[in-house]
């Protein structure tokens, strides 16, 4: 039996991370096409983190406002 060949598809990501691309190299080591920053930033606005849920100044640490 011939093996089937994979067609690379571009996975379905939010419009934000539009040509967000995740390598993983031989010594195990993560690339990225988009820097840390921009991806925790993303990450910020868009996913609920459990552990900061009931804190009083989640909305000011969310738009990026530093209390005094």
């Amino acid at each position: 039996m011939a093996k089937k060949s994979k067609k690379e598809e571009n996975p379905k990501v939010h419009s934000d991370l539009e040509g967000f691309k995740m390598n993983i190299n031989s010594f195990g080591e993560i690339s990225s096409s988009f820097p840390i920053d921009k991806l925790n930033e993303f990450l910020n606005k868009n996913v609920e983190d459990k552990k900061l849920k009931d804190r009083e100044d989640i909305d000011d640490i969310k738009t990026g406002k530093k209390k005094k």
